[in-house]
């Protein structure tokens, strides 16, 4: 794949059968430095980095996708999964994230909205650069229905192994 190929999550795709191999990259374990913004609203705003390792696995022949995410980092141990479910009707995938130290399944994102620090909020998740041993993945929020963008999650991945 070239460096310059992009994928946002909650695009549609032209076609369920393309639609369902939009993430074939991501397959395989992957080591990862994530940067966590903790208010991108907030120009003062602190960050959290941690390192770990990213698995991620095909499921119904790709029309799904499970992600583990271990990680070490300033608060210790950390653990997540996502799942990633394309809806063949609508040419949507959509994003299911639980955080192992919150214990709960948060809504399933699709067309990217969702609310931080109770305020309502557009979110957009997009890989980039990616090739066959590296990729990089940015989840950005917007609080002005998209005119404006912050970084909130920067993932810098590179295989370890398919």
């Amino acid at each position: 794949m070239s460096d310059q190929t992009e994928i946002d999550w909650n695009a549609q795709s032209s076609a369920a059968e393309q639609g369902a191999n939009d993430f074939a990259f991501n397959n395989g374990v992957w080591h990862t430095h994530i940067k966590r913004i903790l208010n991108p609203f907030s120009d003062a705003s602190g960050s959290i980095e941690v390192n770990g390792t990213v698995s991620v696995r095909k499921v119904w022949g790709g029309r799904a996708q499970l992600e583990e995410i271990e990680a070490e980092g300033p608060k210790g141990h950390w653990e997540a999964l996502t799942l990633f479910l394309y809806n063949p009707q609508s040419h949507q995938w959509s994003q299911i994230f639980i955080n192992s130290k919150m214990g709960v399944v948060n809504p399933p994102l699709v067309g990217a909205q969702d609310t931080f620090n109770g305020r309502s909020i557009l979110v957009r998740g997009r890989w980039s650069n990616i090739t066959t041993n590296s990729h990089t993945y940015e989840e950005s929020y917007s609080d002005d229905v998209g005119k404006t963008w912050k970084a909130a999650f920067l993932g810098s991945l590179t295989r370890e192994k398919q």
